[in-house]
């Protein structure tokens, strides 16, 4: 889709800002908007006589569009907000769609031009009215959060998901997901009295809700259910059974809650590869017993196979060998056991993507740095034998005391005299003190009385 600047001229020459419809800003195709359409019919003209088709494609929020017909001949361009009819009074929109694309979408949806839901267009939107509509679509959010208070108060099991006000802002649409039937009788009574408006209830299903709000799948993309899929279609098991994937339902169910659409979009190829394989029930009969079918590798044709005598061991055999025992089989002859079929297999080497640097690794900071010092000790250590290790003990044992002999003595002072020391039954001398031990200061500090005098002090 195109805004009103991306147009073409007459020689088909794309003005505005020259990028033809894909400028990325706002209404363009390939801008913000959700569900946005290129209309890559733009820049040729109707062949002559013709008219151009007078119903438009209008966009509302989250998606809604419906169709519109320009009775009174407006020049209307895509990305115009237009004021349509409403019910009662009027709406506003965005033109997502027009000219012949039109047709075609109509077609889709079944839509003829007589229809009754192809309701008219009034204008385009004026100041006026684009200020009104902002002013109602601010009062969405809380509108919202009381209709929820007011939906806990009654008790009703239901669950309010979204709402959206009219263009005028005298009418909202609340959006609402329910298992079971819901009498929402007086909650219609309290939310008319509580916002002074007109009320109108609209229940969706799962996935519709899930569309409206948005969000991110496990994919890490937008949901494609909130940006290009329009037509929800039924899901089953057997399509992740087709596709040899566990049936977890948490890797298969989306945000809504059901299984993903997205397991609808590889399923037809899956089936046609799935064509040339045989039954998984076919037992294959082998010299060495029977043997029974475990898993399959699609793209690669490979199926692994097990004795049902010893089924703690499973036999790779490619798609060609199975078919060769079946048809051996068919025949009433026994294959050879499938040892020798599994020694025939040839597996590719997969070349994977060597980092040698280690920069990718998730886990590189989570183990402590440890020294080279230490590791380097501790190598050596593992590396000596035990009769080196014994020897080197003995060494240094040996050579501790020639150590303690090398010490250097300290200098004496030539006029000292040298100390005597005391013989053991050497007598000492009368009044001579006995020695003492050597105290600390820290053991002075400590030994001293708490209140600071000395008791033996007179």
């Amino acid at each position: 889709m195109a805004c009103g600047s991306c147009g073409t001229s007459e020689n088909g020459v794309p003005r505005g800002c020259k990028s033809n419809g894909n400028c990325g800003t706002g209404t363009c195709g390939s801008g913000s908007e959700k569900l946005a359409v290129f209309d890559w019919l733009s820049n040729m003209t109707l062949p002559s006589g013709q008219e151009r088709f007078n119903i438009f494609e209008v966009r509302f929020k989250n998606g809604r569009k419906h169709f519109y017909k320009n009775i009174d001949n407006l020049p209307l361009t895509m990305g115009d907000i237009i004021a349509v009819e409403g019910s009662p009074g009027h709406d506003i929109g965005t033109i997502s769609l027009a000219g012949e694309l039109v047709k075609v979408q109509m077609k889709k949806r079944k839509i003829t031009a007589d229809h009754e839901d192809v309701k008219k267009i009034y204008r385009k939107a004026s100041q006026k009215d684009i200020d009104i509509w902002q002013k109602a679509r601010g009062r969405e959010e809380e509108t919202q959060r009381k209709g929820r208070e007011i939906l806990g108060k009654l008790g009703l099991q239901m669950k309010l998901s979204d709402v959206e006000f009219q263009g005028d802002g005298n009418k909202a649409t609340f959006y609402y997901t329910a298992d079971a039937r819901v009498d929402f009788r007086q909650l219609i009574r309290d939310l008319a009295s509580a916002f002074s408006i007109r009320v109108e209830m609209k229940q969706v299903g799962a996935r519709q809700e899930a569309a409206r709000l948005g969000g991110v799948g496990s994919c890490g993309r937008e949901l494609c259910c909130s940006t290009w899929l329009t037509d929800f279609r039924k899901v089953t098991t057997s399509a992740a059974r087709y596709q040899q994937l566990s049936l977890n339902p948490l890797k298969l169910a989306g945000q809504c809650g059901k299984l993903k659409c997205c397991l609808n979009f590889e399923l037809d190829t899956y089936l046609d590869a799935l064509k040339s394989f045989p039954k998984q029930d076919l037992v294959l009969r082998t010299e060495k017993g029977d043997a029974v079918f475990v898993k399959m590798d699609i793209f690669k044709k490979h199926l692994w196979y097990t004795y049902k005598e010893e089924r703690f061991k499973w036999f790779r055999l490619t798609l060609d060998q199975v078919q060769e025992i079946i048809d051996l089989n068919k025949n009433n002859e026994k294959s050879i056991s499938l040892e020798d079929y599994e020694s025939d297999v040839e597996i590719p080497e997969t070349v994977d993507f060597e980092d040698a640097v280690g920069q990718d690794s998730l886990t590189r900071f989570d183990t402590p740095k440890v020294s080279k010092r230490r590791r380097n000790n501790r190598n050596n250590r593992r590396k000596k034998p035990v009769a080196v290790a014994a020897n080197q003990t003995k060494e240094n044992t040996q050579k501790q005391p020639q150590k303690q002999q090398q010490k250097r003595r300290p200098k004496q002072n030539p006029n000292q005299k040298p100390k005597v020391a005391n013989k053991p039954n050497q007598p000492k001398a009368e009044g001579a003190k006995p020695n003492k031990p050597r105290r600390n200061n820290r053991n002075r500090n400590k030994n001293r009385p708490k209140n600071g005098n000395n008791s033996q002090e007179k």
